[in-house]
């Protein structure tokens, strides 16, 4: 390729693509030396993520100004920024398009300084910046390319490139001695390393003129993972977007600084990306509200994804599920299974189910907020996000959601499989909520932790799904009414016939009206004895019994259940989620049973 002494928009954005497509084929490396702030194996899938959303920028609209190019991609890095890395690199393009957004054409002088200006604003992102990281890197990117444009011994880009990094190369290799968990695992910093492939692709790039795309980054089913010592101290991996006018970015930062570690906040004056580490969702997303319109929020449990990095060789299929699902924590963690929360929305304040708002908090909210809770579906980036992880590590993802007769989240999962590779990611409809579908993704996940390949876990899912039913007792109609699930003539009619509804899931995927109690006596126990004559003698079942935020009333639930049916394989309890939840209301009690016979289809 000859020589390019400037860029102008549109070679600035091929330079770019290149790197990007290298960035892609290293995800799966970058992914497994992947040691801190948290080893948690999602750095490459974070970095290609955020440059993921400036790709997609750079091919709507191509543009010949350089300027107008930088405004473009730090403004799509800034939405799509995913995890510490990607908020790092949103804040350094930013700084980019701050000194050179005015610029038509960028000369070496100018790339230089705008380098500088990009490994400033990086650099005061982070509340506690360490050594030995993607911003050492970056630093050093800097100081090299305006050191080259200062002595004169570089007239064009392709020679700039190939010399910054040779240096590059030295400050990424020393990266292993910077850092203690970096030393101890062997290995150099991810961040960095995603840096220094980007700026390798470019440098191709402008040696050959050649653009080598790669449609999703590469998977290697069996590379070992860097070990390093885990780091508790923080759960949950915690971003969301602050929109307003004028926000006071310094002000921001010392607030949040109390709430986790790895905090990174960046954007520009109207719009802010906040990333953090903490034990506390909902405080971040409450204390984000307070300097403006929250959005974009994500909570990733970091624990469980450094499972995922270390999951056992055998096992080859790993289950995703929907928030809709209630499954004991126990058994979660127990069978690894990954969440995507729902949205719940009273009024104007939105939160992630189980995640931002617990069981106990929903129904109490419930109980005292006259606005009735709404409930959507994950947008499809969360399963994608959490896909694109996954099969960074797993063969394959088996994900089983809601009903998608009372849900839409089926089909923003279907949507997301097929943009990360729905050659290996199997979505699959439950036909049912709440503790059936928690039952059917259980049976899933244990036939995927025996070795199961994802045919076989697909097949075991399907069976469970035929024999699985969930029963809800509705001793009150007001919620139901409030929500318009519920005419407020069938209220009436039943507070004066005093009768309770029971909803079933049928085998269709809806959930209806399945019987009455007459009465309101002894109705718990009644309705134990209307799910027990529904369960066959000769057939041994799982139970799951689920309360809405009444404990007691379940843990007695589950009591007269075990004594109707003492040959049980196992009876669990659990709080109750939205799912039903909005419906029923606090004193809501469910029962979901399975006919174990779906073991002999395993």
């Amino acid at each position: 390729m000859d020589a390019v002494a400037e860029l102008d928009g549109l070679q600035l954005a091929n330079v770019l693509r290149a790197g990007i497509f290298r960035l892609y084929r290293q995800t799966d490396h970058i992914n497994r030396i992947n040691v801190f702030p948290v080893p948690d194996g999602d750095t490459g899938t974070n970095m290609s993520m955020t440059m993921a959303a400036v790709l997609a920028a750079l091919d709507r609209t191509p543009l010949e100004h350089a300027g107008e190019v930088l405004i473009k991609v730090a403004d799509a890095a800034l939405d799509g920024a995913r995890g510490n890395s990607g908020a790092i690199l949103a804040q350094f393009f930013s700084g980019l398009a701050d000194r050179a957004g005015a610029l038509q054409a960028l000369s070496i002088g100018d790339f230089a300084s705008a380098l500088a200006s990009g490994a400033a604003y990086a650099r005061e992102a982070l509340t506690g910046p360490r050594e030995g990281t993607l911003l050492t890197v970056l630093a050093e990117f800097a100081a090299v390319t305006t050191h080259l444009a200062k002595d004169g011994s570089v007239t064009d880009f392709r020679s700039l490139l190939a010399q910054a990094l040779k240096s590059l190369r030295r400050a990424l290799a020393a990266t292993q001695n910077q850092l203690a968990a970096l030393r101890a695992a062997g290995v150099v910093d991810a961040g960095a390393l995603g840096l220094v492939e980007l700026i390798e692709g470019a440098s191709d790039y402008l040696e050959t003129g050649i653009i080598d795309t790669v449609a999703m980054p590469s998977h290697e089913a069996d590379a070992p993972m860097a070990l390093a010592d885990t780091n508790d101290e923080f759960r949950f991996c915690v971003e969301c977007m602050i929109t307003a006018e004028g926000i006071p970015q310094r002000k921001l930062k010392e607030a949040f600084g109390y709430l986790g570690g790895s905090l990174v906040t960046g954007g520009i004056k109207s719009k802010v990306r906040v990333h953090i580490h903490t034990n506390n969702p909902e405080q971040v997303f409450a204390l984000a509200a307070d300097f403006g319109i929250v959005s974009s929020q994500k909570a990733d449990d970091m624990s469980r994804q450094q499972h995922a990095t270390r999951h056992p060789k055998n096992q080859q299929v790993v289950i995703v599920t929907d928030s809709a699902a209630d499954i004991p924590d126990s058994q979660l963690e127990q069978l690894d299974i990954h969440m995507v929360p729902v949205r719940v929305h009273f009024g104007d304040h939105s939160y992630l189910d189980k995640v931002s708002l617990s069981p106990a908090q929903f129904y109490h909210e419930l109980a005292i907020n006259p606005l009735q809770p709404k409930t959507s579906q994950p947008p499809p980036g969360d399963f994608r996000r959490l896909f694109e992880f996954l099969t960074s590590h797993y063969q394959a993802v088996v994900c089983i959601n809601v009903s998608s007769k009372v849900s839409g989240t089926y089909d923003g999962a279907l949507a997301a499989a097929a943009r990360v590779d729905a050659a290996r990611i199997t979505i699959i409809d439950s036909g049912n909520a709440s503790l059936g579908q928690g039952l059917i993704v259980m049976h899933a996940a244990q036939a995927a932790q025996r070795g199961a390949s994802a045919q076989q876990v697909s097949g075991a899912t399907r069976a469970a799904i035929r024999c699985t039913t969930t029963f809800a007792l509705l001793s009150r109609l007001d919620y139901a009414v409030r929500g318009g699930r519920v005419p407020r003539a069938v209220k009436l009619c039943a507070d004066f016939l005093r009768f309770a509804p029971i909803l079933v899931s049928r085998p269709d995927g809806q959930i209806s009206l399945g019987g009455l109690i007459l009465g309101r006596f002894r109705l718990r126990q009644r309705f134990a004895r209307w799910v027990g004559r529904r369960m066959r003698n000769d057939v041994r079942y799982r139970v799951l019994v689920g309360h809405g935020d009444c404990e007691v009333q379940g843990q007695a639930l589950l009591q007269d259940i075990r004594n109707l049916k003492r040959d049980l394989e196992s009876i669990e309890l659990t709080s109750l989620g939205t799912a039903l939840g909005v419906h029923g209301g606090p004193g809501l009690l469910v029962v979901a049973i399975q006919d174990r016979a779906p073991q002999r289809h395993d």
